[in-house]
């Protein structure tokens, strides 16, 4: 979740400061390089904003939440400029929710806000109102570090609360203005449940985009992106179809159904599946074939390579126009190191083959179904490496 703001943050704003709290080294590394600041003790919102002062600077400063991942930049970007209109000098992100619920209230006058009132607080004409707080909050620094020092702990739980700046804000005679913003990108993560609602909202709106690349999706409810996957024009893809992080397909590949890819690399107009497994390192070269029930891992697949049916290749070289049989699997793990196979352009590979890496095959070799190869091959030769079949007739048989 924080990755997702934090890549919208970043397109909208000079700095990005992340407050965590004490004992989150995996959040820091995450953050980076961005700045990071340790809220020591975990005594409200408005606390936390105040530890990041020292990085404020001389500019605009927004407060956004990382249990509410789905904002987007162009929402960040109308944030600054509904500021920069300058009759208003705090301005709040609002949302209208399907279901208002426990929602904070946005109660609005002459066209601002006037106040921010928590469900448990609201009249039944407050909680008849159905623009929400979301969260989300931009001023200038100067004046955000001011109001910042003024929220009290006086209250319930002896909390320093963000929301309470509105009230400050206004005491000093500053409109508070709110932007109404998209439901679908403001809605907060605070349980398993609405982590899985936020996640078919990005699912949708990754789907969304490809389709405005030029993708094509048969069952586009079925396909399942990451915020990484880089899609080429042209590319089709078929029925449940699940892409990892750090996948690039390039333009014309077709991903066939029931196919999981990660950390891959599809060149132009690659198939894929179905029911294939591409995972870290794979390199499918152009126009190569990786067929049902492969699975390839570290290895590279030159162009028009073939590999087609029920084989493991994994660290390997495979060379353009070479074709692998079904059946042939990379005896790549001896049980502490991983070792490579070589297999050159334009070799044919039989069916159940094994090949005992390291060990390398030249270009144009053809290795007989069956074979067990443990020893190089050269180019433009053929490998047998199998028993010799025998007949034995039955004792009386003619």
């Amino acid at each position: 979740m924080l990755s997702h703001l934090i890549q919208a943050a970043e397109t909208a704003f000079d700095r990005v400061v992340v407050v965590t709290g004490p004992g989150m080294p995996e959040l820091a590394a995450l953050a980076a390089p961005h700045e990071v600041v340790v809220q020591q003790d975990r005594l409200g919102t408005a606390h936390a904003a105040l530890q990041a002062i020292p990085a404020f600077g001389k500019g605009q400063v927004a407060v956004l939440y990382a249990d509410n991942p789905l904002v987007s930049k162009d929402t960040l970007q109308k944030l600054a400029e509904r500021l920069a209109q300058n009759d208003a000098g705090l301005v709040l992100l609002g949302m209208t929710p399907p279901d208002p619920g426990k929602y904070g209230r946005l109660v609005m006058q002459n066209g601002y806000v006037a106040r921010i009132v928590e469900y448990a607080d609201a009249s039944e004409t407050e909680r008849a109102i159905g623009f929400c707080n979301a969260g989300g909050m931009l001023a200038a620094a100067a004046d955000l570090a001011r109001w910042l020092g003024k929220v009290s702990n006086d209250n319930a739980k002896g909390e320093y609360y963000l929301t309470d700046i509105v009230a400050i804000a206004r005491a000093e005679g500053v409109n508070v203005a709110a932007l109404a913003a998209p439901y679908e990108e403001c809605l907060g993560v605070n349980s398993r449940a609405e982590l899985a609602t936020a996640e078919a909202l990005l699912q949708k709106r990754l789907r969304d985009a490809a389709f405005d690349h030029g993708v094509s999706m048969q069952a586009p409810d079925t396909v399942f992106l990451s915020y990484d996957t880089i899609l080429g024009p042209d590319v089709k893809i078929g029925p449940y179809v699940v892409f990892g992080p750090g996948v690039t397909v390039a333009a014309g590949a077709e991903i066939k159904a029931f196919s999981h890819l990660e950390g891959c690399v599809v060149r132009e107009n690659a198939i894929i599946g179905p029911y294939a497994r591409l995972r870290p390192g794979a390199d499918i070269g152009r126009g190569a074939h990786i067929g049902n029930f492969v699975e390839v891992k570290a290895a590279t697949l030159g162009e028009g390579a073939k590999a087609n049916h029920l084989t493991y290749i994994g660290d390997a070289e495979i060379g353009a126009r070479t074709n692998i049989g079904a059946g042939f699997i990379t005896c790549n793990y001896d049980g502490k190191h991983k070792h490579k196979t070589r297999i050159g352009k334009d070799a044919f590979v039989g069916s159940d083959v094994a090949m005992v890496a390291p060990v390398s095959v030249g270009d144009g070799a053809l290795i007989a179904a069956g074979s067990v190869i443990t020893e190089d091959v050269p180019a433009d030769s053929l490998a047998i490496a199998r028993a010799r079949q025998v007949q034995k007739l039955k004792k009386g048989s003619k």
